[in-house]
C-alpha cells in the first residue's frame, strides 16, 4: 500500500552536522536493563528498531569514567578500549539497516554514589548523594574539570572507533553538565554565577567531543530547559531560553527534555500525547540547528503537526519505539492502522529500576530479540494442522489467538461476555487508564484481518461443551478474580469481618458498585489499582482513605515513575493516605489497624471497605477438563493449558507475554535445560588482568 502523502514530510532527510538521518524518526537514549552486561541482547534490540525504519538510534547512558560508575544500573561504559567491542556490536547492527548509531556520553554526579568503583563522586559542589546513600559528593576543582574533559574526549574517540555516527553530550538531570547549569550551582569562579559561566562546562564538553571525533561524527546535546519547579530551577521562558541562546549553534542538534525523567516520561494516566510542545517550541526559535522533542508520539498526524508548526525537526519517540519498533515503516507503507500504539504504562521503565531486561505491555517480543529469537513482526509458520480453542478474550487470550492466527493455525476464540478485552476493557474505564484499551483494540483489529481466527462472543463454555467441539488444543485464558477475605502479601489468613456485606473487592467497583462513605481501601496489592479506585470513589463524592502496609501508597509504582504523581493527585483530591499499617479486623462502621513495625493499634471509621489485596485464578474450567484425562483423549484433545492470570495473576504485561509465548512455542521442539540464551562474563586465567 502506498504511503499517505500527508506523511511525506516525516520521511524527509535531516542533516545533523556531518551526517544525514534518512527520515525524521529519532529514538532518543533510553535505559533497557541490558547495557554492557548483555551486549548481544542490546544490539539485537536496537537492530530491530533500525529494521523498523528509525533513522537515529541511541544507546542508554554510557559512563565515561569509573569516578561516575552509574552501577548497579545496567548501562554502557567507555572507560577503556576493552569497552569498544561491546558498543561496536550495536553500531554494526544498526548500520546494517541504514540507520545512524548514537551514543549518550554521561558523567553523573550528585546522583550516583559509585557503589561499584568506590571512587569518590564529584560535582560542582559538595553535597549528599541524592540516592540516600551515606556518601557525599566532593566539589570539583579546576584540575578535576580538566581531567573530566579529558575523559570525555577519550570516550568520544572510543565511540567513533566503535562506529558511532552521533555523539551525544548528556545534560540531563543527573549529569555534570546540568548540575553546573542549574541555578542551584553556588560556585563563585568562572563556572558559576551568570548563565554564560554556568554553561561553560557544557560548551567545553561539546568542544572535547569535537576534538575527539575530528569532524567525522555529529555532536549533539540532550538538555533540560525547564525543571518544572518554578523560580527554584531552570525555567524554559527565562534562563532555559538564555542557555539555548548562549550555546545556540554549538551542537549539531538539540534534544530537549522537560523536567527530570519521571516528569518528561509521565504515564498516560497523568499526561496526554505531545505534552511538551509549547516549551520545545522555545528552543526552535533560538537556533538554526535541528531540534528534537518527545511526547509519547504514536499518531502520525500529531507528528506531522509538530513539524509543520515549527516545534521540532525530528520526532523523538522512545516508548513508542519500544511498543512498535516498526512504527516508521508502517507509516511509510501506508499501514498506520497496524501501529501497536504505546499505552503509556511505563512498564518499560520498570526494567531499569528493577535491574532487569526491558519489557513492554504492548510488545511481548521487546527484550527477547536475541535470547529467544523473537521478532515483533515475524513468527514461524505453524508446524501442524491442529486446531486451537482459546477460551477467554482478555489480554492473554487475545494475544494468543492473534499470534496463533499469524502462524496459520485455525483458531476459535470464545468469550463468555459481549465485550472483548477482559480486565483491560474494565480497567480502561477507570480514571486516567483509557489508553490502556489499546491493548485490546490493536489485537481485536489484527484478529479481524485473519480469516483463520473466529471470534465468538457471549459463549460461556462448560467442560462438556469444550470436549464436544472437536479441537486438538485448548487454551484456557479465563483470567482472575479479586479475593475478598484479605489473604495476600501481608496477611496469610482471612481477616476477621471480611465476610460482611459492606466489604467489597475491586471487581465490585469495576462492576458499578459505589459504596457508602467513609470508605477504607486496604491496598496490599501495591500497584495502581488501589489508588485508581480511590480517585474514582472520591470523584463520586465519597470520603476515602487508602491504607497500605508498605511505606508508600502504590509502592511498586516507584518503578513506573508514577508514585510521586499518584500521591500528589490523591492529596489534591482530599484522599486520606496511611502507610505502614495492616488491617487487623473489620467491624460495623469501623476497622482496626496496626502499625507494621510497632504493632500499635488504632481504629478508623469505615462504613465500607474495599479489599485491594490479591487475585486468584478463575481456573474452574481447566480443573474440570484436566480432571478426566481419558475423556480428553477420547475427544481428540491433545493438550489443555492455562495462560495469563488463569495460571498466575500478574500485571497486564505478563498476560500478553504469556499469550505470545504459548503461540510461539506450540508444536516447536522443547528446549532442553535453560530455555533462553545467556550472556556470560569473560573468565580470565588466574592472575591475568
Amino acid at each position: 500500500m502506498a504511503r499517505d502523502p500527508r506523511y511525506d514530510i516525516l520521511f524527509e532527510p535531516v542533516r545533523i552536522g556531518p551526517v544525514v538521518a534518512k527520515n525524521r524518526f529519532y529514538q532518543p537514549p533510553h535505559c533497557n536493563g541490558m547495557g554492557e552486561l548483555r551486549p548481544n541482547m542490546h544490539a539485537a534490540m536496537r537492530e530491530v528498531k533500525a529494521e523498523g525504519g528509525w533513522a537515529v538510534i541511541h544507546t542508554e547512558h554510557c559512563s565515561i569514567h569509573p569516578s561516575s560508575d552509574m552501577l548497579g544500573e545496567s548501562v554502557q561504559t567507555l572507560w577503556d578500549d576493552d569497552d569498544v567491542a561491546w558498543l561496536a556490536l550495536m553500531c554494526d547492527a544498526v548500520h546494517a539497516h541504514g540507520a545512524l548509531a548514537g551514543v549518550q556520553l554521561a558523567y553523573a554526579c550528585n546522583w550516583n554514589p559509585n557503589r561499584v568503583s568506590r571512587e569518590i563522586p564529584m560535582g560542582p559542589m559538595g553535597r549528599p548523594c541524592t540516592q540516600y546513600d551515606p556518601q557525599y559528593t566532593r566539589a570539583m576543582d579546576k584540575g578535576d574539570i580538566k581531567n573530566m574533559l579529558g575523559w570525555w574526549k577519550d570516550a568520544a574517540v572510543r565511540a567513533k572507533r566503535a562506529g558511532c555516527d552521533v555523539i551525544q553530550v548528556d545534560v540531563n538531570f543527573s549529569q555534570v553538565g546540568f548540575q553546573f547549569l542549574s541555578p542551584r550551582n553556588r560556585r563563585t569562579d568562572e563556572y558559576g554565577g551568570s548563565v554564560e559561566n554556568r554553561a561553560r562546562v557544557v560548551k567545553q564538553q561539546i568542544e572535547a567531543c569535537r576534538e575527539g571525533v575530528k569532524g567525522d561524527c555529529a555532536v549533539t546535546v540532550r538538555i533540560i530547559i525547564d525543571e518544572v519547579m518554578g523560580a527554584r530551577g531552570l525555567m524554559a521562558e527565562t534562563d532555559g531560553r538564555e542557555i539555548i541562546e548562549c550555546l545556540a549553534e554549538e551542537p549539531d542538534l538539540w534534544d530537549i527534555v522537560i523536567g527530570t525523567w519521571d516528569y518528561d516520561s509521565r504515564t498516560s494516566r497523568f499526561v496526554p500525547e505531545a505534552a511538551h510542545s509549547d516549551k520545545v517550541a522555545i528552543v526552535k526559535r533560538c537556533t538554526t540547528k535541528p531540534v528534537v522533542g518527545v511526547g509519547r508520539f504514536t499518531s502520525p498526524d500529531t507528528m506531522v503537526a509538530q513539524i509543520k508548526r515549527g516545534i521540532m525537526d525530528m520526532i523523538g519517540a522512545t516508548r513508542p519505539s519500544i511498543a512498535d519498533p516498526f512504527l516508521p515503516k508502517k507509516i511509510e507503507e501506508g499501514r498506520s492502522e497496524d501501529i501497536r500504539e504505546c499505552i503509556g504504562c511505563n512498564i518499560c521503565v520498570s526494567g531499569h529500576y528493577t535491574i532487569s531486561p526491558i519489557r513492554c505491555t504492548q510488545n511481548p517480543t521487546m527484550g527477547e530479540e536475541w535470547r529467544k529469537g523473537w521478532h515483533p513482526e515475524r513468527i514461524a509458520p505453524k508446524k501442524s494442522d491442529d486446531s486451537v480453542l482459546v477460551v477467554g478474550a482478555g489480554p492473554a487470550g487475545l494475544e494468543c489467538a492473534r499470534a496463533l492466527g499469524q502462524r496459520g493455525y485455525q483458531v476459535h476464540l470464545a468469550e463468555a461476555g459481549r465485550e472483548l478485552g477482559g480486565r483491560v476493557a474494565r480497567e480502561a474505564r477507570l480514571p486516567g487508564l483509557a489508553e490502556w484499551g489499546r491493548v485490546r483494540d490493536w489485537r481485536v483489529g489484527q484478529i479481524a484481518k485473519l480469516p483463520n481466527v473466529q471470534v465468538y462472543r457471549e459463549s460461556r463454555l462448560s467442560a462438556t461443551e469444550v470436549r464436544e467441539m472437536g479441537f486438538n488444543r485448548v487454551v484456557v485464558a479465563t483470567g482472575a478474580r479479586w479475593r475478598k477475605d484479605g489473604y495476600g502479601r501481608t496477611n496469610h489468613y482471612a481477616i476477621p469481618g471480611a465476610d460482611q456485606a459492606h466489604v467489597l473487592t475491586p471487581d465490585d467497583i469495576l462492576g458499578g458498585v459505589r459504596p457508602d462513605g467513609p470508605v477504607v481501601i486496604f491496598d496490599d496489592d501495591a500497584y495502581y489499582m488501589g489508588s485508581v479506585l480511590a480517585e474514582l470513589l472520591r470523584a463520586a463524592g465519597r470520603e476515602v482513605t487508602i491504607v497500605a502496609p508498605a511505606s508508600e501508597i502504590a509502592a511498586w509504582t516507584y518503578n513506573t515513575m508514577e508514585l510521586k504523581y499518584i500521591a500528589e493527585r490523591l492529596d489534591g483530591q482530599g484522599v486520606g493516605m496511611l502507610t505502614h499499617h495492616n488491617l487487623l479486623s473489620i467491624g460495623k462502621g469501623e476497622v482496626t489497624l496496626a502499625h507494621m513495625h510497632s504493632g500499635r493499634e488504632r481504629r478508623m471509621a469505615a462504613t465500607s471497605v474495599v479489599m485491594c489485596v490479591m487475585r486468584e485464578p478463575v481456573d474452574e474450567l481447566w480443573r474440570e477438563l484436566t480432571a478426566e484425562p481419558d475423556d480428553l483423549l477420547e475427544a481428540g484433545i491433545r493438550s489443555v493449558e492455562r495462560i495469563g492470570d488463569c495460571l498466575a495473576p500478574g500485571a497486564i504485561v505478563q498476560a500478553t507475554y504469556a499469550g505470545h509465548k504459548y503461540a510461539r512455542e506450540l508444536d516447536e521442539s522443547a528446549v532442553a535445560g535453560v530455555s533462553v540464551r545467556r550472556e556470560r562474563p569473560i573468565v580470565h586465567a588466574r592472575g591475568a588482568r
